[in-house]
Order: C-alpha cells, then sequence, then structure tokens
C-alpha cells in the first residue's frame, strides 16, 4: 500500500547508534561491526581484494532512511492486497520501509488496522510495542510471577505495562532517576536505580527472580551476568536490547538458566517472502509479526499500555533536524514524534525526470536503471 504518514516515531536509542555509526571513522565502524569486518575479510578470500573494497565503498556511500514505526492513512492499494481500502488508518513497521517521509509504500504484512478508538500518537508506538511484546512472550511470565525489566527506556517502559496487563508483579531497574520514577507511574511494583541485588531479594524474599527481560543497551556483558546472579533456580533470561553477550558461565550453571535472545519484532523478522512476499512459513504461522501488531494494537485500545505517557517532543517534518539536534545535545528525552500536513486528496503525481542524452561518442554507452551496488559495482569493474 501507498501510506501517507500521520504520525512517526523518533526511537532515539536506534537511530543514535545508526547516526554514531555513520560518523564514525572506518576505524571506529570497524571497531563497532567486528562481524561485517569478518563478512569483509571473507569476500576478499573469495572475490579478490579490489571487487571486495569496491563494494564496501559503494555500500558506505548509500544513505539509509531512518525511522522504522508509524501511524498513516492508505492512499492506494496493490492489486493483490485484500481487506485494507482507501482511507483506512494504518499502523506499519518496518526499517527501510516505515521511513520518516510524508509517503511510503509498505507490504501488507508490515501494517494492521488501527482500532477506532486508538489515536495515531499511541498507534504510531507499533514496532516498538511489538519488540516489547517479542521479549515478553519469550519470558513466557504466568500470573503472579515475579520479573524484573533491565532498563527504563522505551522498550523497557513498554515492558513494564505488557507484564503488568499478564498479572506479573515488575521490578524496574535503570541507573535514570526519572526513568524510574516514571515506571513507577506506570504500574511497576518496585522500581530502582541502585542496589539492584539487594532490591531482588527483598522483592523475591530471597529466591531470585522468576524471569529477567534485558531491555538496556550497553557494551558492556555486565548487565547479563548481573542478571544471571539475580535470578532463580532454573529462572529465564530474555535479551531484547544490544548488549555484551561475554557470559560468566557458573551463575549460569549452578542454576541450570534458560537464556533466550529476542528477534526484535518477532517470528518473520528478516524473512523476504513474509515481509515483502506476504507468504507464511511453517516457523511462523503459530503467531507472524502481523498478528503481534495486532495484539499490541488491542492492548493501546483497552488502555493497558499507554504509549502517549513517554512521548515528551513533537516536531513537525520540517523541523525533523531540530529533533537529531535535541538527540545529540544530551537534554533529557524519551519518545519524540513527528508530524506530518494532511495527506493529498487528488492523484499522486508521478514522474521521472530523464537527463539530457550526453553526446555521442565512438565508444559503447550503456544505460543503467536502478543505479545502485550492482550496478555501481559493474561500472567500476568496465
Amino acid at each position: 500500500m501507498l501510506v501517507a504518514t500521520r504520525i512517526s516515531l523518533i526511537s532515539s536509542g536506534t537511530e543514535r547508534q545508526l547516526i554514531d555509526l555513520a560518523k564514525a571513522s572506518l576505524a571506529g565502524k570497524a571497531m563497532a561491526r567486528p562481524d561485517l569486518v569478518r563478512r569483509v575479510m571473507r569476500n576478499i578470500q573469495r572475490d579478490g581484494l579490489q571487487p571486495t573494497i569496491e563494494k564496501v565503498f559503494a555500500k558506505l556511500d548509500t544513505p539509509i532512511p531512518l525511522g522504522y514505526s508509524l501511524a498513516g492513512e492508505v492512499l492506494e492499494v496493490g492489486r493483490r492486497v485484500s481487506g485494507i481500502a482507501v482511507g483506512d488508518r494504518l499502523a506499519c513497521a518496518g526499517a527501510g520501509l516505515a521511513n520518516h517521509a510524508e509517503i511510503n509504500a509498505i507490504p501488507k504484512n508490515l501494517t494492521v488496522a488501527i482500532p477506532s478508538n486508538v489515536d495515531d500518537e499511541d498507534a504510531s508506538f507499533v514496532t516498538l510495542g511489538a519488540i516489547a511484546m517479542q521479549g515478553v512472550r519469550l519470558a513466557v511470565p504466568t500470573l503472579g510471577e515475579r520479573v524484573v525489566v533491565m532498563g527504563l527506556g522505551l522498550i523497557g517502559l513498554l515492558t513494564v505495562q505488557l507484564l503488568k496487563a499478564n498479572g506479573c508483579r515488575v521490578l524496574g531497574f535503570d541507573p535514570n532517576a526519572a526513568r524510574v520514577a516514571l515506571a513507577r507511574e506506570l504500574g511497576a511494583d518496585v522500581a530502582v536505580s541502585d542496589s539492584l541485588a539487594e532490591a531482588v531479594a527483598g522483592f523475591t524474599s530471597g529466591h531470585g527472580a522468576d524471569a529477567v527481560i534485558l531491555t538496556a543497551s550497553s557494551k558492556s556483558s555486565e548487565p547479563i551476568n548481573v542478571a544471571a546472579e539475580i535470578s532463580r533456580l532454573k529462572g529465564r533470561i530474555v535479551v531484547v536490547g544490544l548488549v555484551g553477550m561475554t557470559i560468566d558461565r557458573e551463575p549460569f550453571y549452578k542454576r541450570e538458566l534458560e537464556l533466550k535472545l529476542s528477534m526484535s519484532y518477532g517470528p518473520g523478522r528478516g524473512d523476504p517472502s513474509y515481509e515483502q512476499g506476504g507468504r507464511l512459513s511453517l516457523a511462523i504461522c503459530a503467531l507472524d509479526r502481523a498478528a503481534q501488531y495486532g495484539v499490541v494494537s488491542r492492548a493501546y485500545r483497552d488502555g493497558k499500555v499507554t504509549p502517549k505517557r513517554l512521548v515528551t517532543h513533537r516536531f513537525a517534518i520540517a523541523e525533523a533536524e531540530k529533533a537529531y539536534e535535541l538527540m545529540e545535545s544530551g537534554e533529557p528525552h524519551l519518545a519524540i514524534l513527528l508530524t506530518y500536513p494532511e495527506p493529498p486528496t487528488g492523484p499522486i503525481e508521478r514522474s521521472i525526470r530523464r537527463a539530457p542524452a550526453p553526446a555521442r561518442s565512438d565508444g559503447n554507452r550503456i544505460a543503467f536503471i536502478g543505479f545502485g551496488n550492482y550496478a555501481k559495482a559493474s561500472c567500476c569493474r568496465r
């Protein structure tokens, strides 16, 4: 569908990481992403140095659109899409698809209808809600269990509310005292900014947490090892945030802990046949991402999760640069929303402006439609 954006959400943690990585030197990029360095080395062995270097620089020169969570209105519907009409309100997800842009082309499986009593601001949190929901599902919480949420950013605070809606007792932890106070307001039974081990001991009568959900972001492995130390025998740990993964074997072994890594939005993540092709596979048929989005939107509708409480700033899309300046400034913030003008009412104008034909030469001439990395690499080799 073509969707006219009404509200898009800046996920400051994710987008700040992208911006910092883009600004880093080549050495800084290599240190931040050693997995990509290993891939480059494999490509050098397979394809040779020069072709690999050309591909790397072509990739580095390619702009990356920002944004992955929005609410909007359908302008046009593809011929193989059913159940959606022009004018419908949709919550949309997907990096590189649900961009900070006035109009986006979104595959059906990355959308969900917005309930009539959910406003656009709440609906724009659909992706973050799905990420939080996937972490909660992997923890398999049951009524009355005591769950610790480590990291009270956007995902962590949504996780607190989802766990409370599930009938759990929740302890939240974050070094930021303001976020700790907000977690209490949003329903956390206990929230602390220090002395986590002592707080968990008191919260669980010395038994340890039934489950720990890590929604923090840190290069250090301390969060995951602290999670092990505060877990009970046969407890569960779910990693949602980007944290170091060098684990201390002893507490995991002695308590026979279960460790899971959450696949961000949930089933179907990273599967092109699902995301772009609209097909289900055996691996994701039980609860696909579209169904997960629906669960999240109903939680918003029923008031069990209140995303608007997390909004600290709003900017018009024409002033988007100010939003990113705010992120860079260090001023305290949580959710930042971008607002958009009313969607167009008439037909959408489409045009391709062709550059003037170059002067004739004696050599062969080749024209490219779609001048991406593959085409650039082909040109360079010629």
